[in-house]
């Protein structure tokens, strides 16, 4: 009886003055919305993360070729050399045990023409595998096969997006696209599904956007368009020779990923900044260290700046830490925002603790202990914290339709400045994390009980006989 009088009592105190006690709440509400909101935003980059690097596979390792900068080909009057070679290909998938298959890929811009259409996309070289590999679903005819490369059939797979500019109305299967660089027609033999763009992982694999892709047998490709391609830009023109843009990897086991690693890194002469400072900072005393450090470079020897190395697994494992690293910055930014909270009842209390000093005097006089006025004012400090905490986890769990809303409306009426934002904004779906509601609310009571405790003591020590004298 006594708990639920105290209880009344604080409630009425606080709706004495509503637009205070409102303005009171507002800072907790903004403070647990804040830290559920940016949980989800941050849990909602993350996953998108992680699901564009488990698309690669984590039993894959990827090796891509890497065009060098112009100030490093300066010097050459003919076609720039780089990259992947075929007999590296032949190298890594027959030497290597732990490898059970290998797909190697070539990728050159190209335009593509259907009856006077023209669009510009990227003519893909690649095995019957290369479509599992890559999660590319069909949507009607067929998918490549060994068959077709082994007899070089000038056939071709289309994108979704390509073969919707190129074939509007007409189904595609069974039509040809032409290639005026080459003068080649393709016989179309399937469509793919739309497959949403891969983002860029690390340093060394390039966003992909595949709806503008033609598949068809990397060994026809080699015959038709060959190693070197010429681009023309205006009067002047450029020619690189690349036989593979990339060799995708596929291990037996994910435990071995890591291992097989380092024996394409060792076989391509592949630069590994982390085993070198590992050896390095052995080599810093004396003993055998110092000439395993001269024994691996002088085996190795030149390292190679034209192939990167990508392993999702590791990928991974580093999308995990980032994750928590950036889900404890996007905490700290609201907890910061609970403490401003904090600091607003407090102030709000001692101000009210000091209007109410009178009423503080005659309640002791007719017999309440200090502990009395505490646990009053307590009970009003924490009934902010709970109304405050409470709106903002309804506020909070508004975030993915909010998010969503906004970006309907700025597609309808921004169109420019969306297309102008990086992917991940224009693709974002905020996570709740569920575990983000209890612990907001909690830090909310706490925050009350904190902040409210210094308050309610500086009431309770007040001279009655003072108190009472008070105007």
């Amino acid at each position: 009886m006594f708990f639920l009088r105290t209880f009344h009592l604080g409630l009425k105190s606080l709706l004495l003055h509503p637009m205070r006690s409102l303005l009171t709440v507002l800072g907790i509400f903004i403070g647990v919305a804040s830290v559920i909101w940016l949980l989800a935003i941050g849990e909602g980059i993350s996953q998108e993360a992680q699901r564009q690097i488990e698309g690669l596979g984590a039993d894959n390792i990827i090796v891509r070729s890497i065009k060098p900068p112009a100030e490093a080909t300066s010097g050459f009057s003919g076609p720039v050399p780089y990259g992947l070679k075929r007999d590296e290909f032949y190298l890594l998938r027959d030497t290597i045990p732990t490898v059970r298959s290998a797909l190697p890929i070539r990728e050159v811009r190209r335009t593509f023409n259907y009856e006077g259409r023209n669009v510009d996309g990227r003519l893909v070289g690649c095995t019957s595998e290369y479509f599992d590999v890559m999660h590319l679903e069909l949507d009607r005819g067929r998918l490549l096969t060994d068959a077709d490369g082994q007899k070089r059939k000038n056939y071709c797979v289309l994108s979704y997006d390509l073969a919707l500019e190129l074939f509007p109305i007409l189904d595609p299967v069974g039509k040809a696209v032409y290639l005026p660089e080459t003068r080649d027609f393709y016989e179309i033999v399937g469509v793919l599904k739309y497959r949403n763009p891969s983002a860029a992982v690390g340093g060394s694999l390039e966003a992909q956007d595949f709806g503008s892709d033609v598949y068809i047998p990397i060994e026809t490709l080699r015959q038709q368009v060959g190693d070197t391609v010429v681009t023309r830009r205006g009067s002047s023109f450029s020619a690189e020779t690349v036989e593979l843009n990339q060799i995708t990897l596929r291990i037996d086991s994910v435990e071995r990923v890591r291992d097989t690693a380092v024996l394409v890194r060792k076989t391509l002469r592949l630069r590994d900044d982390s085993s070198r400072k590992a050896v390095a900072s052995k080599s810093k005393s004396p003993g055998p260290a110092a000439n395993e450090v001269s024994a691996t470079e002088s085996m190795e020897g030149p390292v190679r700046t034209d192939v990167a190395l990508i392993v999702p697994e590791e990928l991974l494992e580093q999308a995990r830490v980032t994750r928590m690293m950036f889900m404890l910055f996007m905490g700290l930014i609201a907890a910061i925002s609970l403490l401003v909270g904090g600091i607003g009842i407090m102030n709000i209390m001692l101000a009210t603790v000091t209007e109410r000093t009178r009423e503080i005097g005659i309640r002791r006089a007719l017999g309440a202990t200090r502990n009395h006025i505490v646990l009053q004012f307590l009970v009003e400090t924490i009934s902010l914290s709970v109304v405050g905490g409470l709106t903002g986890i309804l506020a909070g769990l508004l975030c993915p339709l909010v998010i969503n809303g906004v970006r309907e409306l700025m597609f309808m009426y921004a169109p420019e400045l969306m297309a102008d934002l990086p992917d991940v904004a224009r693709t974002l779906e905020p996570q709740i994390v569920w575990g983000s509601l209890p612990l907001a609310f909690g830090i909310s009571v706490a925050v009350g009980v904190v902040f409210g405790i210094y308050p309610a003591i500086r009431a309770a020590r007040m001279d009655p006989i003072e108190a009472l004298r008070h105007e």
